[in-house]
């Protein structure tokens, strides 16, 4: 007796990856720099230095004078001259009123004024330098500096950053298959 069979035949499924890589793309700008360094404030004040030199009397001293001090001490030279001259004259008025006490009033008189005293010698030194008057005022400088901040604009770029994920997708790669055969 023949007894049917089954016969049965079957084919996997065989299941696929279809794998995506994922995408990272990352980049960095670089920073925005902007910085200044404003110049200083200076302020610079100065007084001038002042040199005063008096030569008056040093020029005096070589007969260099001025017309007002030449008037100044010809009148004064005029004036005790005048001075003397009354005294001299007094006193020889006296003299001759007491001619009756006895004594030649004038022929004393007379040697007095008649040889006049030795000239004296013309040598001196001129020049004198201490004579010279020097003051000196100096001068002075006053610096003022303000030093000035530093201006730091500069900005930090943020990282530019692209993702794109992965991707798995499953594939059937071969459909799974049953086949019955049934024979006799």
């Amino acid at each position: 007796m023949n007894i049917p069979q089954l016969q049965i035949q079957t084919t996997r499924g065989i299941l696929g990856l279809q794998i995506t890589k994922p995408i990272q793309e990352i980049e960095q700008p670089r920073p925005t720099m902007d910085l200044q360094q404003p110049a200083a404030i200076l302020e610079i004040s100065t007084t001038r230095p002042q040199l005063s030199i008096d030569t008056t009397e040093a020029r005096a001293d070589l007969d260099l004078k001025s017309v007002r001090r030449r008037i100044e001490e010809h009148a004064q030279r005029g004036q005790q001259g005048a001075m003397e001259g009354i005294a001299r004259r007094a006193q020889e008025g006296q003299e001759m009123l007491r001619i009756e006490n006895g004594g030649n009033a004038i022929v004393e008189l007379s040697k007095r004024n008649g040889t006049p005293p030795p000239a004296p010698l013309g040598i001196r030194f001129v020049g004198d330098r201490s004579k010279v008057q020097v003051s000196i005022q100096p001068g002075t400088t006053n610096i003022q500096a303000t030093p000035q901040k530093v201006v730091n604009d500069s900005q930090i770029n943020k990282p530019i950053h692209q993702y794109t994920p992965g991707k798995v997708t499953g594939v059937m790669e071969q459909e799974p298959s049953i086949q019955i055969d049934v024979k006799w």
